[in-house]
């Protein structure tokens, strides 16, 4: 399933995320528009090549350059850091490059995928 415009009955925009989980948004605002439908949270970025779908919302702590690759690669939709977490310039840069939209929450992990999945978004895991 592809990324969407707001326009689709399913699944939520960004912006919406954004707002249900107090995030900022580092960078990509331009796509807050995007529509996602389901997520994969994992901090181990090969089992994010192995089992997650693309056009999927990546949940993770791993905020290094490997997220970002990794996303590139896997042709996720963005990336959604918790924790508070914060890439370095380089990461940024490298996700303006690769036109990701990046977030950072306050939420842990699970409460981030917990309030995710009550508003209808499924996990985006192969198989």
């Amino acid at each position: 399933m592809t990324p969407t415009r707001a326009t689709d009955a399913a699944g939520l925009r960004l912006a919406e995320i954004r707002d249900l989980l107090d995030c900022e948004v580092i960078c990509g605002g331009h796509r807050l528009d995007l529509v996602v439908t389901e997520c994969f949270a994992a901090d181990l970025m090969s089992d994010v090549l192995a089992f997650s779908k693309p056009h999927v919302l990546l949940i993770t702590g791993l905020a290094g350059i490997q997220s970002v690759h990794t996303a590139d690669v896997a042709e996720l939709a963005g990336i959604l850091f918790v924790h508070h977490k914060h890439p370095s310039q380089q990461v940024l840069d490298l996700a303006r490059e690769r036109n990701l939209p990046v977030l950072s929450t306050p939420h842990h992990m699970f409460d981030a995928c917990a309030a995710l999945a009550a508003k209808g978004l499924r996990g985006g895991s192969k198989g």
